[in-house]
Formats: structure tokens, sequence, C-alpha cells
């Protein structure tokens, strides 16, 4: 995801980041608030969740109902690499615009 990451001379700006939640990887964009810039929001990108019973990863993207949707045609991969390299693909724009 680094390659994705903008110039440091924007990072302030715009930016990527992630977070690691129970048995899941969050990938978000950080970018000053609209209505007070002196904020920082995350808005949601991707999310893996391990699903230990098939040692597999289930690849999520957000939907503008604010829901997470299962990414087709990859919803499971086997390692979070694998889960890098589809989010980084971007194939159908889900991901990023």
């Amino acid at each position: 995801m680094e390659r994705r990451r903008p110039p440091p001379a924007i990072r302030a700006k715009r930016d990527l980041g992630f977070g690691i939640f129970g048995h899941g990887v969050e990938i978000f964009e950080i970018r000053p608030d609209w209505q007070n810039p002196k904020l920082t929001m995350e808005r949601p990108v991707a999310k893996a969740t391990y699903i230990r019973t098939r040692n597999r990863w289930r690849v999520h993207w957000m939907r503008r109902d604010l829901k997470w949707h299962a990414y087709e045609p990859n919803s499971d991969v086997d390692s979070i690499e694998a889960f890098l390299h589809v989010v980084d693909r971007n194939e159908y724009c889900c991901f990023f615009a």
C-alpha cells in the first residue's frame, strides 16, 4: 500500500492508514474534516476478516450504503499479501476512485 500513498508533501491533507481490529485488518483514507480542518476523519476503503475455520481471509469493500460487502470476484483470499494485491489492483474501482 506504500505505493498508493500520496507524496510526503501532501500527506497532511490526504493519506492512507490501516488498523487491526479483532480478526480483521482495515485500510482507510485519512483527511482533514471538511467542517473543521483541525480534525481528521477516516473513510474506510477495504477490510479483510480472517475466517479461522477455513484459514482464509474474506475481502470487503464499503458501498455507498455505508455497509461492508463481499468483494466480487475475489471475496476470499489465502493471505494478507493476496488481500493487499486485490486492493492495489482495484480492478472494479471499488476501493479507490
